[in-house]
């Protein structure tokens, strides 16, 4: 099910991530992911360790971490949402990262409260120019989870 995704892949993981971000984010115009591709393809994707959720030949999940600590991604198809394949995509990265990182919207409380029950906490705050809302940086240790 989870397996490290292959370079020929990113196309299809880059339709799952504009999907995903668009239902993930609605207080964001869809508008400003589809102007955000190159840069997703380009420097995220093709530069991150990206594993993927595949059932039965379906991408629906993935999660991409940079500079090996930096979770830059991390989607489920809303299909799939509440399947169990965040937790194990999570699993699947903490146990092979002991230290990680990510940057989350604050009006994206679903996302915080799931990344809360994966043992991160809020470190810091940024503030995105692009979309002009503020964002939460979130930490996770190994050695700090129960």
């Amino acid at each position: 099910m989870i397996r490290e995704a292959l370079l020929s892949e990113l196309p299809a993981i880059l339709e799952l991530w504009l999907e995903s971000t668009s239902w993930g984010h609605p207080f964001i115009e869809t508008s400003y992911w589809r102007d955000c591709i190159p840069l997703v393809r380009d420097a995220y994707l093709a530069n991150a360790q990206n594993w993927v959720w595949e059932d039965n030949g379906e991408f629906l999940g993935f999660v991409s971490i940079m500079e090996g600590r930096f979770l830059a991604a991390m989607f489920v198809a809303p299909k799939a949402i509440r399947r169990g394949i965040g937790k194990a995509l999570m699993q699947h990265v903490q146990q092979r990262h002991p230290h990680l990182l990510l940057e989350v919207y604050q009006k994206n409380q679903p996302a915080i409260d799931f990344y809360h029950a994966q043992g991160f906490h809020i470190v810091d705050c940024a503030w995105q120019e692009e979309t002009q809302l503020p964002t939460w940086i979130m930490d996770w240790q190994a050695d700090q989870t129960p």
